[in-house]
């Protein structure tokens, strides 16, 4: 049995499957989900779970080389603007349009709870060496 680590085994395989510059998606419960594109729904209400829980445990586990927001984040969600912000990781911003259109070519989508506007992201997979 997987003794530590991300216990929900969907995306420990994700995980486990990245190569270099594949992505993934943190997203809140309105991002619309393209077809094609595998969905990891782990909603349960609105706010459970919250983006910045599974953010944080994502990325605990996955070497990233860029994160991807949708510059509205910085003026629609500043609270969370902020703290994502603290990372050490590359970040770059596109109009939620163009995010949207990203997302269609991403590994998995994971789906949280989150509740609040513009409370997405793309994890772009770094190399570990």
């Amino acid at each position: 049995m997987y003794k530590t680590g991300i216990l929900n085994s969907d995306i420990s395989k994700v995980l486990s499957d990245l190569g270099h510059t594949d992505r993934i998606v943190i997203a809140d419960c309105g991002l619309p989900i393209p077809k094609g594109v595998r969905k990891i729904d782990l909603a349960l209400t609105f706010g459970v779970p919250s983006f910045e829980n599974v953010f944080e445990i994502v990325l605990k586990h996955m070497s990233v080389q860029k994160m991807i927001f949708a510059e509205e984040i910085k003026t629609e969600n500043k609270a969370l603007f902020e703290k994502v912000s603290q990372t050490k990781v590359e970040q770059q911003f596109v109009s939620h349009e163009t995010f949207k259109v990203l997302t269609q070519d991403t590994v998995a989508i994971i789906r949280t709870g989150e509740a609040t506007p513009f409370a997405n992201v793309i994890l772009e997979s770094d190399v570990l060496f």
